[in-house]
């Protein structure tokens, strides 16, 4: 699921270290576009629906906080 991820994002921002960087969002490296286009890219590759509330900077931070944010959904 990591590397899926990583796959996604990659293919948002290919200019970004997405295995390093732990601060996507409270660094200002993902902007609000990006997370539309994550969030629907998620949506299709993974059948899930991430809700308003799930929208936290925290779940967006860093490819694990994200792998994370699927799981804890896909475990409801």
């Amino acid at each position: 699921m990591f590397e899926k991820v990583l796959e996604i994002l990659k293919g948002i921002r290919s200019d970004v270290d997405f295995e390093n960087e732990e601060a996507l969002i409270d660094g200002g490296i993902l902007d609000s576009f990006d997370i539309v286009g994550v969030v629907a890219e998620l949506r299709e590759e993974f059948d899930i629906t991430i809700t308003a509330d799930q929208l936290e900077p925290e779940n967006f931070n860093s490819v694990q906080a994200i792998v994370n944010l699927i799981e804890e959904i896909l475990d409801e």
